[in-house]
């Protein structure tokens, strides 16, 4: 489990008035089990905040599933049949983590999530000739390359499109750092 994951948990009690334990016999009894449901509940109902209801939703789906795939084969999956990309993710994530040592790099079944308090960024392979990095930047306007986002149903203001390793600078590198000082 990555450091950012275990202190949001640790937290949890004083945060949200229960541990995760708690939370969980609490969705097991509701009964409920798709996600929006279980959000629904414990923002609506509990008043818990958006971070730790999105936190605790997915633990539990994951729980009653069997447990969470490993982050190393969701990365695998992603890159699998776009392998020329995976050196350009490796790069970026490299600069990213150097961002500050609360960076979490939460892998998804379709993207990495870049999360600092709140999620800042986005890595996906979008198709087998484009990268997308969603970015969330509110308030910044739009540009040729800091395109207003389109691909990531709001989860991000912006994204940058990048097709080969030069895309990789020093503009893009301002956009992720400007975005991960506001998460």
């Amino acid at each position: 489990m990555n450091q950012q994951l275990q202190t949001m948990i640790n937290n949890m009690p004083d945060k949200t008035g229960k541990s995760l334990a708690d939370w969980q016999k609490l969705l097991v009894q509701s009964g409920l089990e798709k996600h929006g449901e279980i959000m629904k509940l414990l923002k609506g109902e509990h008043g818990v905040s958006h971070g730790f209801a999105n936190t605790i939703s997915i633990l539990f789906r994951e729980q009653q599933a069997g447990g969470p795939p490993a982050e190393d084969d969701l990365v695998a999956a992603q890159y699998a049949k776009k392998a020329h990309f995976f050196p350009i993710y490796k790069d970026l994530i490299g600069r990213i983590e150097q961002l500050g040592p609360d960076v979490t790099v939460a892998p998804k079944k379709t993207y990495v999530s870049l999360v600092r308090g709140k999620q800042f960024a986005i890595i996906k392979p979008s198709t087998m000739k484009r990268m997308d990095i969603g970015i969330n930047l509110k308030g910044e306007a739009a540009t040729v390359r800091l395109e207003n986002d389109t691909v990531f149903s709001g989860m991000c203001s912006h994204r940058v499109q990048v097709t080969d390793a030069d895309d990789v600078d020093d503009e893009l590198m301002a956009w992720i750092k400007h975005a991960y000082e506001k998460a």
